[in-house]
């Protein structure tokens, strides 16, 4: 039997299972939720290569009929050219608002699937089938959807709840080494921000989780998604406690909008950067102990992660124009950058205050370590 996490929305609650072989169940697992038995798959063209046979057989096994998109792959299929392919589909498939739409594919999939569903007559039911470490320990679970505009990461969108997740660890089988860790940042961002043992745990097991291990890849996708449904349950709409969510974000996006949402830099190793950033940025500004960024960076090192400004291909502003990305970030308020700082590992905040001369500086020696 899978793991299974609750996100606790009162009469908008939902599973999260987790385990290896629940593609092969799918149809067992979703026949449920479904009024009529049909349903719509938005995936991605790798993935619909790989793994959309088995899926489309473990619908048709419970007499559920389906039909496909595949998008192409990639960071650039999440705008405004996407979403219009996915949802003017979704419109000539006659999908109903009692449907239900299956994402499955990675962040991006998981991001503009939902939002597709949030808006097609008004609101229709999906499920996340996740096919990504990222997407399984973050973007499938909380309910946010959405595109990005060519001036930031996000800034379009709703919060739309999925009616079930299932993690398939399975799948990650067949991620490219890059692409896991790529995911793997958002696993320790979750130790980063309010899990201090959930980090050490991450030190120790790392490399093993990375080399296959399962049982440390289903302990790790668990307590992400333990940890982030608490919060979502408590703060769903990020009115405050969720923020937290966001740590290396600030600058992720940032990042992302540099190197034009493109392959140069995906979205875990940016978050995996921002991470350090912001470390780095709260022991310059006398916040927590030089220790901790030391951790962070030794760590990432280990893991063989992108941790540095130096290790990102290609050309970047300075770090005025980083700065200027950032103020287009969608958690600003009234002018001023939200940055997620931290006392110390396992303990962070939210800062809209910081002094951005601090922050400059920090991202100016970051560039530096380029030339």
């Amino acid at each position: 039997m899978p793991e299974t996490v609750r996100v606790e929305l009162a009469d908008r609650s939902y599973d999260i299972l987790i385990g290896r072989g629940l593609v092969g169940a799918a149809g067992r697992w979703i026949a449920p939720l479904l009024k009529r038995q049909r349903v719509a798959i938005l995936t991605e063209e790798r993935v619909a290569a790989l793994h959309l046979p088995a899926l489309e057989a473990a619908l048709a096994a419970e007499g559920i009929a389906s039909a496909a998109l595949a998008l192409p792959p990639g960071e650039a299929t999440k705008g405004w050219r996407g979403i219009e392919a996915a949802v003017e589909w979704l419109i000539a498939e006659k999908v109903e608002r009692d449907d239900l739409v299956v994402a499955f594919g990675g962040g991006v999939i998981g991001d503009l699937a939902g939002f597709a569903a949030a808006i097609l007559r008004r609101g229709v039911g999906f499920v996340q089938i996740p096919t990504t470490l990222l997407a399984q320990v973050d973007s499938s679970v909380g309910g946010k959807t959405g595109i990005n505009s060519p001036r930031g990461k996000n800034l379009i969108g709703a919060f739309h709840q999925p009616r079930l997740v299932l993690a398939d660890t399975g799948l990650l089988d067949t991620l490219p080494p890059r692409d896991f860790l790529a995911g793997y940042g958002e696993v320790v961002k979750c130790g980063l921000l309010g899990d201090a043992a959930f980090f050490q745990w991450l030190e120790r097991n790392g490399p093993a989780l990375a080399a296959g291990d399962q049982a440390a890849r289903i302990h790790a996708i668990r307590r992400s998604c333990e940890m982030k449904a608490g919060i979502v349950a408590r703060d769903e709409t990020e009115q405050g406690e969720r923020a937290l969510l966001n740590l290396g974000h600030t600058f992720a996006h940032a990042l992302e909008a540099a190197t034009g949402y493109s392959d140069r830099l995906l979205h875990g190793e940016a978050v995996a950067i921002g991470c350090a950033l912001a470390f780095d940025a709260s022991a310059a500004l006398g916040l927590c102990p030089q220790e901790a960024p030391s951790r962070v960076a030794a760590h990432l090192a280990a893991m063989g992660m992108r941790r540095s400004l130096a290790e990102i291909p290609g050309d970047l502003p300075d770090a005025d124009g980083l700065l200027a990305l950032m103020e287009q970030d969608k958690k600003a308020k009234a002018g001023r950058i939200a940055f997620v700082l931290a006392r110390d590992i396992g303990e962070t905040y939210v800062e809209r205050g910081a002094d951005l001369a601090v922050v400059r500086r920090v991202l100016a020696d970051g560039l530096s370590g380029r030339a």
